[in-house]
C-alpha cells in the first residue's frame, strides 16, 4: 500500500546513500561538498519530491524565507497593484508572501496576525485599514507598514499625501471650481490630503465641505452612501476631490444621474492613479501615487530590518533593540495625472 505521508531528511538522506548531516549541509549550502555529492542529494530530492519543513527550520533559528503582507483586500486597485509588485520585489529575493485580506475586519486582522507569527515568518508588511490594534506592539518580528502609522518603532513607507491633497485642490481651483468638496473616508488630523486640501481653501477663503463614507464600509453599501453624502451638499458644491479613484468613480457616475456635464458644470479629480484605473476609466483626472516604488521601498526596508535583528540577535540584544534600526525614507512625490475629468 503506497505511502501518503510527507518524505523526511532521512528518506532523502537514505535515497542518497549519505548521511543526515550531509543532506542538511547541501540545504544550507555550508561546508565542502563534492559536486557528485550535492547532485546526489538533488536527484533524491526530486526524486521524493521532498521540502524542507519550514517551521522546523524556525524552531531551530532559521530563516523561512517567508513574509507575512496584510491588507485590506486585493480588490481594490491599489491594494491589487501594491500586493503585486511586494510579492515581485520579494520573490526576486527568494523570499516567499502570505498575502492575507483584513476585509476591514480588525478580528480577522488579529487572525492573520496570529496566523503569520505562529508560521514564524522572518517579518511582516501591514497596510490594513483597522485604527487602534494594539497587537502589533506584541510582536517582536521585524516590521514595516505602507501608508498607515502602526506605532513609532515601525516605519511607515508613505507618499506624498500632504502634497498631494494641495495639488488637487490647486488644480480644481485652476480649472475653475469655485466651491470643491472632499471626499474622504475619515476626517481628522491624520488625514494629510485633507490637510493638503484644507490648506488650499484656506488660502483662498473658501469654506471646506468635507464628505466622510468609512474606509471599512462594505461594497455594497458604498454607493448609495457617497450619493447622500453628495446629495446633501448638491447645491453647494462644483468639485469634488475624492481621495481614492473608485470614489472618484462614483462621483462621476452621481454627476451624470444629475444630468451634470463633467468638467463644464462639474469637476472631479481622484486620487492613487492604477494601472487598473486608468485602464478602466482613462478620463478621469488624478494624483498619482509611486505604487511600485512604495513597495520597492517598504521591502528593502523590511530586509534591511530582518538582516539587523538578524544580526542582534546573534548579539544576544533585547527584543526592543533588535527593532531601532533604519527608518522609513522621506514621504514619496505624488503627479497630477490629467484626465478630462477636471
Amino acid at each position: 500500500m503506497e505511502s501518503h505521508r510527507e518524505p523526511t531528511l532521512a528518506d532523502v538522506a537514505q535515497a542518497a546513500g549519505v548521511s543526515l548531516t550531509t543532506v542538511s549541509r547541501v540545504l544550507n549550502n555550508r561546508g565542502y561538498l563534492s559536486q557528485e555529492t550535492r547532485e546526489r542529494v538533488a536527484e533524491a530530492i526530486a526524486q521524493l519530491n521532498y521540502r524542507p519543513n519550514q517551521i522546523a527550520r524556525a524552531l531551530h533559528g532559521k530563516s523561512t524565507h517567508s513574509i507575512g503582507l496584510i491588507v485590506p483586500t486585493v480588490a481594490l486597485p491599489f491594494f491589487g497593484e501594491l500586493t503585486e509588485h511586494v510579492e515581485d520585489f520579494l520573490a526576486d529575493h527568494s523570499y516567499r508572501t502570505f498575502v492575507c485580506n483584513s476585509m476591514g475586519k480588525a478580528d480577522r486582522e488579529r487572525e492573520y496576525l496570529d496566523l503569520l507569527v505562529s508560521h514564524r515568518v522572518d517579518g511582516i508588511i501591514s497596510s490594513a485599514h483597522n485604527d487602534g490594534l494594539a497587537d502589533y506592539s506584541s510582536i517582536h518580528l521585524p516590521m514595516v507598514s505602507v501608508d498607515r502609522d502602526l506605532s513609532p518603532i515601525v516605519p511607515n513607507v508613505r507618499c506624498d499625501n500632504e502634497a498631494g491633497g494641495r495639488l488637487a485642490a490647486e488644480h480644481l481651483l485652476k480649472r475653475g471650481a469655485r466651491r470643491p468638496a472632499l471626499l474622504t473616508s475619515r476626517t481628522g488630523i491624520h488625514n494629510l490630503r485633507e490637510k493638503g486640501y484644507r490648506q488650499v481653501l484656506q488660502q483662498v477663503g473658501i469654506e471646506p465641505v468635507v464628505l466622510t463614507v468609512d474606509f471599512n464600509t462594505p461594497n455594497s453599501e458604498r454607493p448609495g452612501l457617497i450619493r447622500e453624502r453628495l446629495d446633501l451638499v448638491a447645491d453647494d458644491i462644483d468639485a469634488v476631490f475624492a481621495t481614492d479613484d473608485l470614489a472618484a468613480a462614483q462621483v462621476m457616475e452621481w454627476a451624470a444621474e444629475r444630468d451634470l456635464r463633467i468638467p463644464d458644470d462639474f469637476k472631479v479629480i481622484g486620487f492613487d492613479g492604477t494601472i487598473a484605473m486608468q485602464h478602466a476609466l482613462p478620463a478621469l483626472t488624478t494624483i498619482q501615487q509611486p505604487i511600485a516604488k512604495l513597495a520597492r521601498a517598504a521591502v528593502d526596508l523590511l530586509l534591511n530590518r530582518i538582516a539587523s535583528s538578524t544580526t542582534a540577535s546573534s548579539d544576544s540584544k533585547q527584543p526592543s533593540e533588535l527593532r531601532k534600526d533604519p527608518q522609513a525614507p522621506s514621504p514619496m512625490p505624488v503627479r497630477l495625472l490629467p484626465g478630462r475629468t477636471a
